[in-house]
């Protein structure tokens, strides 16, 4: 991660400003408290992401750094302790990400989460669509400041076959009134395809009126914008959408995921591996269902404690997703067992490929806290597919236990077309 240039002569503001970044971020923060140290950090470090800029140094009262510092091509925050219109259009015209003044401590939470924000936005794809270059120029400069990758479309018909190669913009920023597709058209076309959850869509407009802002809304955007905008609304707005849809994408993330292994969760094993049996129904493919449990793992929690057992299902999980495809279905399903479901893999094949997974795991040396800790599985697999998910991970279970009844360590295949009563766990 990039580090943070901090320049303030103030020792106690900067001190804070430092303690509160590297607290809640994972960035290291470099502090100056002259403009000439600065430009000499500069000079020596390359690794630098963003900086935040007193406004007035020792050696530079009338905000020189600023320019100095954005030249270089780094994103700039200024902070002052007065302000008025005049410093304000002062430091908007110098092209910074934004401007806070020295009030409290809120400021500084301001700050820091702002410098989150910057350090995720080159991610995040926005799509600014007007007919008219200069205002879809202006737009594009403002996002860019922030860092965002930005896609550009002269109508509402060029905004579609952009979207159409770059599903996964996060944010659409339109005009109104555009030839060929106009704004509130468009937005009802990406309403056909994209939920609001999925991609923030924002009306903009120099006819803006209440009726044109609630037009655009019912028509599926998620806010609305009048032109000419001050920056820090523009900025606000784009900030709020992005991070709504961040917020959406995290709940959906954690009701499928494990929170200990980042791992598939049960419920996601049976929703989406029904899903998948079917499909490999239909197409005439093979699956395979694997049960998974480490071998004597409450010996591990007693004897090392709850975090070397977490550390220790982290590592496990880390060795499944890295030799399992991307196809495959990898889930935690409770405590220290796991399940795998595998497509389009011949049932012949399946003791190789457990038999290698087992031994992966039994020969990786997991550190914790100065120890070395090496764990083994106990794997029973259903190699070919059966009517229901639930009977094939049944079956698989059954191979389980007879694994733990063989010794441990080691991989139990149902016989292919077997018939035999399976004895439950």
């Amino acid at each position: 991660m990039g580090q943070v240039l901090v320049v303030e002569d103030n020792r106690m503001f900067s001190t804070l400003i430092r303690k509160r970044i590297e607290t809640k971020l994972p960035h290291k923060v470099v502090q100056a408290s002259t403009m000439a140290s600065a430009m000499a950090l500069l000079d020596a470090h390359d690794d630098f992401f963003i900086a935040l800029l007193d406004l007035h140094l020792p050696d530079a009262p009338d905000g020189r750094i600023v320019d100095a510092v954005i030249s270089r091509g780094l994103p700039t925050i200024v902070f002052t302790g007065d302000f008025s219109d005049h410093i304000r259009d002062t430091v908007w015209s110098k092209g910074v990400i934004d401007y806070v003044v020295k009030e409290g401590a809120h400021n500084i939470e301001y700050i820091v989460n702002l410098i989150d924000r910057i350090s995720r936005n080159p991610s995040i794809k926005v799509l600014v669509v007007d007919d008219s270059f200069l205002p879809r120029s202006h737009v594009r400069e403002l996002l860019e400041v922030h860092r965002y990758q930005v896609l550009e479309a002269a109508d509402g018909r060029e905004a579609l076959e952009v979207l159409k190669h770059h599903p996964d913009v996060k944010l659409v920023v339109t005009d109104y009134n555009m030839p060929n597709l106009d704004g509130f058209e468009l937005t009802k076309r990406i309403r056909a395809t994209f939920s609001r959850e999925q991609v923030a869509v924002i009306g903009m407009s120099t006819y803006g009126n209440q009726s044109l802002s609630a037009k655009f809304i019912k028509n599926g955007a998620n806010d609305f914008i009048n032109k000419p905008f001050f920056k820090e609304e523009f900025y606000c707005r784009v900030s709020q959408n992005v991070e709504m849809i961040e917020y959406v994408e995290r709940l959906s993330h954690n009701l499928i995921r494990d929170y200990l292994t980042n791992l598939y969760n049960r419920r996601y094993l049976f929703e989406a591996g029904s899903k998948l049996l079917s499909h490999c129904e239909r197409n005439e493919l093979n699956c395979a269902v694997a049960m998974i449990d480490l071998d004597r793992f409450k010996e591990i929690n007693d004897r090392f404690g709850h975090p070397a057992g977490d550390e220790v299902l982290r590592r496990i999980g880390r060795v499944l997703q890295s030799r399992l495809r991307d196809s495959d279905i990898v889930a935690r399903i409770g405590g220290e067992e796991f399940c795998i479901m595998a497509t389009d893999i011949a049932a012949e094949k399946c003791d190789r490929l457990f038999e290698s997974l087992r031994q992966a795991i039994a020969a990786d040396c997991i550190e914790y806290d100065d120890r070395q800790l090496q764990v083994t599985v106990s794997i029973g697999v259903c190699p070919a597919r059966a009517a229901t998910l639930d009977e094939m991970v049944r079956k698989a279970d059954a191979m389980l236990y007879q694994a733990k009844r063989q010794g441990r360590n080691c991989v139990v295949m149902l016989p292919a077309e077997s018939e035999t009563t399976l004895t439950p766990v």
